[in-house]
């Protein structure tokens, strides 16, 4: 005997995984679009510089490189649907951003090491602009 004031239980069920045009309007996939624009822009920067320190930012330009190709292919599977809304594909999409924020922040640390480094230590080879273009690629 049912109740007639209840209402009937509430399902939820997982959002699907877009495909094709339609991750660039929904709000966790449209992110990816910056990433690789920003990724590549701090690629730029620290290519742009003299290296001083090339351990230091040898880090950071492994970071930016592989982060801005590991985002290009997780963009391309989303945009052909390799995907096929699999509960596994949103486990390790997590994984990897969770691990490229990390390794991001390790590599604006650094990069902030060398931007200090720079101007303190380099000081009889030191041009304006390098500071300037590390201090944009330590933000970015």
């Amino acid at each position: 005997m049912a109740s007639k004031g209840l209402p009937p239980p509430v399902t939820h069920t997982e959002p699907d995984i877009p495909s094709g045009a339609k991750i660039f309007r929904t709000v966790p996939y449209v992110f990816i679009l910056p990433e690789l624009i920003f990724g590549c822009w701090v690629w730029i920067l620290v290519a742009a510089t003299t290296v001083y320190f090339p351990v230091l930012q040898g880090w950071v330009m492994y970071v930016s490189v592989s982060s801005f190709f590991f985002s290009l292919m997780f963009l391309l599977c989303y945009l052909f649907g390799f995907h096929r809304n699999s509960d596994s594909w949103k486990v390790v999409d997590s994984l990897y951003h969770g691990a490229t924020a990390i390794f991001y922040m390790s590599a604006a640390v650094l990069q902030a090491n060398a931007t200090i480094r720079s101007e303190t230590e380099v000081l009889a080879q030191y041009v304006p602009l390098y500071y300037q273009i590390n201090v944009a690629a330590s933000v970015s």
